[in-house]
């Protein structure tokens, strides 16, 4: 059956963000599977309504010109106008924490909307847990925000096993109707180069040439990716390896310190003759930087886990991985209690993300060991036996996330929730 579906966004195309790529990924999907499918978001600070099924675009009057007034309280009324303007079925919110200015109104809109005559079904994806600012000392505040959206939700997802634990000790026991789903990303970087692409000629640009070793990096520098941590571990490598970091720097103001950092970090380091930093570029020429490299090295600070596009995206490229351990393991439940209760209830938490397999389909290092990762990343360049075998298992598991399986699983939960 065909719904009418509203996915909001913080971030959508061309605005640079992982979450608008997806959300764009997702409703295209949607889309091509007979669903009516609609974009809340905002464009040059003014909410904007996209309809993918004729590529439509309708932008409401801006209500103040405030940097961070796009999705604090004012824009309840301009998100309720849109609701009562299409009447979707669900209203699914795509939450990152970051993307909404660290801004707690996005978290109260459902309440917010439980007081309008044609409230829809909300359904709430949380690509990540980070809880929101309000103030100095909010202490268990700012928990009580971030419960609260989930909480007035009809429906929650995450896009990963370890956020569903995290969110199952939030919320607390509930009945299974609480639960969250767990949806996997799919990668927003095909296998796609320019016409005309040239892997020799690309290395040769990026100063690896034939017999250098070119470590890719991709994603925005934001302080969560670990970036500092690849930097310093270039300083101790010789001299024949070259870094490109594919992508620019990250909106947030914490974000955009970082990259500075790093950048800081790199001269000091006498490494700028041996990075590349490319900024933002199109989807095809993030497909050629990939396939020039001989290995990715994503360090991410708190863990590798499979809502992070970037990985996605040099697994379905066939590439090999060092990236970063999490926990008890990434994807792993181990012994806690929570995922024990899920999966005995049938949830599926720990099936629709496989983990990921030291030495089988990725290297994993210790999160911020700069030593450890020079050591993966050595070992990496000097064994090709090795470099194919995790690229061929890279692959096979990036054909567990498909968008047309995304959309399927996205379209049996709207199915439940109505």
């Amino acid at each position: 059956m065909s719904h009418r579906i509203a996915l909001l966004s913080a971030e959508y195309p061309p605005a640079p963000g992982g979450v608008g790529d997806y959300t764009r990924q997702l409703g295209l999907a949607l889309a091509a599977r007979g669903h009516e499918v609609l974009v809340f978001t905002n464009h040059d600070r003014r909410f904007t309504m996209y309809d993918l099924g004729d590529n439509s675009r309708v932008q409401l009057p801006a209500r103040s010109t405030h940097s961070d007034a796009a999705w604090g309280w004012r824009s309840w009324p301009q998100i309720a106008e849109a609701v009562a303007s299409t009447c979707p079925d669900v209203l699914h919110i795509q939450y990152q924490t970051g993307a909404y200015a660290m801004h707690p109104a996005i978290n109260f809109l459902p309440l917010r909307l439980s007081r309008t005559r044609q409230r829809p079904l909300i359904a709430v994806t949380a690509h990540d847990l980070l809880e929101p600012y309000l103030f100095p000392k909010a202490g268990r505040l700012r928990s009580y925000v971030t419960r609260r959206l989930l909480a007035d939700a009809d429906a929650v997802v995450v896009t990963n096993q370890e956020d569903a634990l995290k969110i199952g000790a939030l919320l607390g026991s509930r009945g299974a109707s609480q639960a969250p789903s767990v949806i996997p990303i799919g990668t927003n970087i095909a296998v796609n180069p320019p016409v005309g692409f040239s892997r020799d000629r690309l290395r040769s640009r990026l100063g690896a040439g034939v017999r250098g070793t070119l470590i890719a990096y991709f994603g925005l520098l934001g302080r969560s990716k670990g970036v500092d941590t690849l930097v310093a571990a270039l300083a101790q490598l010789p001299q024949q390896y070259r870094l490109v970091i594919i992508g620019g720097d990250a909106s947030a103001p914490p974000d955009r310190a970082y990259a500075e950092a790093v950048r800081g970090q790199i001269d000091a380091l006498g490494l700028l003759p041996r990075v590349t930093i490319t900024g933002q570029l199109d989807e095809q020429e993030v497909s050629a930087h990939l396939l020039a490299a001989d290995l990715v090295a994503l360090p991410f600070a708190d863990g590798a886990t499979f809502r992070r596009g970037s990985l996605l995206a040099a697994l379905a490229h066939g590439l090999p991985v060092v990236t970063t351990t999490q926990g008890s393991g990434v994807g792993g439940q181990g012994s806690n209690p929570i995922a024990r209760r899920f999966s005995a209830g049938g949830f599926g938490v720990a099936n629709l993300t496989p983990a990921l397999r030291d030495g089988e389909q990725v290297l994993l290092v210790p999160p911020d060991d700069a030593g450890a990762l020079a050591v993966a990343i050595a070992r990496l360049a000097g064994d090709a036996a090795l470099r194919t075998r995790l690229g061929n298992a890279a692959a096979e598991l990036a054909a567990l996330f498909t968008w047309e399986r995304i959309a399927a699983l996205h379209e049996q939960l709207y199915e439940r929730m109505i």
